[in-house]
């Protein structure tokens, strides 16, 4: 199914995302939320991919992000059966403004666990996928984080603050200094998950999780070796969406940058 679901996701990036990159036209953007935006390629990849994941998987359910906001109870029983999650194009704030760091990810959860993830970066058609017990592999080739910890001094790693509470934000910026450095992420999980799974940087932190959002990057660095949790160390399960969770390489990793990050 790895191979089946990648043509989809190749698919409808070429018909839906990649015409339209560089290329919006007036009408084909608009406010979703406050801040938040949605165009015309969003809409139409997930009507694209959900009904080509439904006849692969006789059963299933789709829950895109672009339904769901027009649906909300999609989000309900997530933890039921076989539910494909899809973000049909993931960084579309960074789209609009004609940056590439955008992707196509699909996550595919059986009672609730990841068992499977696709992320597609469409401009250079780096395919990352990831299943429970296999591995994680970009472009076909295995990728496996550090094993070692670097010094603090020489850790690395995004931290997402756009919706941090403000005192947490506030300790995030006190302690940054301890860090190499403290990235401010590239607004596209499709992004920043792979960053940490193939070593580009050490972690990546996340406040708000939206499961399409996360699901995918979570199970690709775990499967490729690395640790995620929620701040307060409990497992990730894409079903909750209280906010808080800290990706990093190795489990050393995450429980320092954990203490020393976040603690006062």
């Amino acid at each position: 199914m790895i191979n089946e679901v990648s043509a989809v996701l190749r698919h409808a990036s070429a018909e839906a995302v990649l015409p339209r990159f560089q290329k919006l036209h007036a009408g084909q953007v608009e406010e979703k939320t406050p801040g938040e935006v949605v165009t015309i390629a969003d809409r139409e990849a997930e009507r694209i991919i959900a009904p080509r994941l439904m006849s692969l998987l006789p059963g299933s359910r789709v829950v895109g992000e672009e339904a769901a906001a027009e649906t909300p109870a999609l989000m309900n029983e997530l933890d039921e059966g076989d539910v494909w999650l899809v973000d049909p194009l993931d960084g579309t704030a960074n789209f609009v403004a004609g940056s590439p760091e955008f992707s196509v990810m699909v996550a595919l959860l059986r009672h609730g666990q990841t068992v499977a993830a696709w992320l597609l970066d469409p401009v250079s058609d780096q395919l990352a996928v990831a299943s429970l017990g296999a591995g994680a592999f970009i472009n076909g080739t295995r990728v496996q984080t550090e094993s070692s910890f670097p010094s603090v001094a020489s850790c690395r790693g995004a931290v997402l603050t756009r919706f941090l509470p403000e005192p947490m934000k506030e300790r995030v910026t006190a302690n940054s200094s301890r860090f190499s450095a403290i990235l401010p992420g590239a607004r596209c999980s499709g992004v920043d998950y792979p960053a940490v799974a193939t070593g580009n940087q050490n972690f990546v932190m996340f406040w708000r999780l939206l499961p399409w959002d996360h699901a995918p990057g979570a199970l690709l660095v775990s499967e490729a070796g690395g640790w995620v949790a929620r701040l307060d160390g409990s497992r990730y399960h894409p079903s909750d969406q209280q906010p808080g969770l800290l990706a990093a390489q190795n489990r050393e990793v995450w429980d320092t940058v954990r203490k020393e990050l976040l603690d006062t």
